[in-house]
């Protein structure tokens, strides 16, 4: 569009566009009949849609988005297009995970895998850094799972669609607190021990003799270790 067609005062382009007015209705319709095939294809893709997403179910739900707004708003494109586009992307989801059942390489390939962030109490800084995963975020799903320190953990997974899976080390040992340390209040929970805890990777040491770096990861920062 020129410049010189736009006029703040042209109520019929900015609310109906170049379209008629006519068109909202068949834009209604369309949207209808888009919302019910969408409705069924989403339940032949099966119930990993609705909950948390993998990487490859995730792309399907992006290219889904893509393909139905031409399909429901635009007047020069029709709604067997975008049907079948919905079918393709069906077709491409319920074929990967046929692929991904017969081979455990194709699995692996397009699912992803497990990643171990947690070992033992000590963070595996490596592949945190390769999953740019920061150590506050860690922090905050062990305390959503009422974990209160490194120690208490045997494993941390980041799962392959992206959640945590989190297995107690019991009873647990003294470890990094992952409480917030400004919040003198719920510090008071800790019971303080004789061992220190590196800050980078949560690895422990006797206090006495004084360590000096950490011989996980290097840093030459400790703080008292709980339990």
């Amino acid at each position: 569009m020129k410049k010189e067609a736009i006029h703040l005062d042209d109520w019929q382009r900015i609310l109906f566009g170049d379209a008629p007015a006519e068109f909202l209705l068949e834009v209604f319709i369309r949207t209808s009949l888009i919302y019910l095939i969408l409705l069924i294809v989403m339940r032949l893709l099966g119930k990993r849609m609705n909950g948390q997403l993998t990487n490859l179910e995730l792309a399907v739900m992006l290219t889904m988005g893509a393909i139905i707004a031409p399909a429901m708003q635009l007047p020069d494109r029709g709604l067997l297009l975008g049907v079948l586009a919905l079918l393709c992307a069906l077709i491409f989801q319920r074929g990967t995970n046929w692929l991904g059942g017969k081979s455990s390489k194709t699995e692996k390939i397009v699912q992803g895998t497990a990643t171990v962030l947690v070992k033992d109490g000590v963070f595996q800084l490596e592949q945190m850094v390769s999953n740019r995963m920061s150590h506050q975020q860690i922090f905050a799903a062990l305390r959503s799972e009422n974990v209160y320190n490194l120690g208490m953990v045997k494993r941390l997974y980041l799962e392959a669609y992206g959640m945590f899976s989190i297995y107690r080390d019991e009873p647990g040992k003294p470890g990094l607190s992952v409480l917030e340390p400004s919040d003198n209040e719920i510090q008071s929970i800790h019971e303080k021990t004789e061992t220190l805890a590196c800050t980078n990777c949560g690895n422990t040491a006797p206090a006495q003799p004084q360590p000096n770096s950490c011989p996980v990861c290097q840093a030459n920062h400790w703080i008292a270790a709980v339990r």
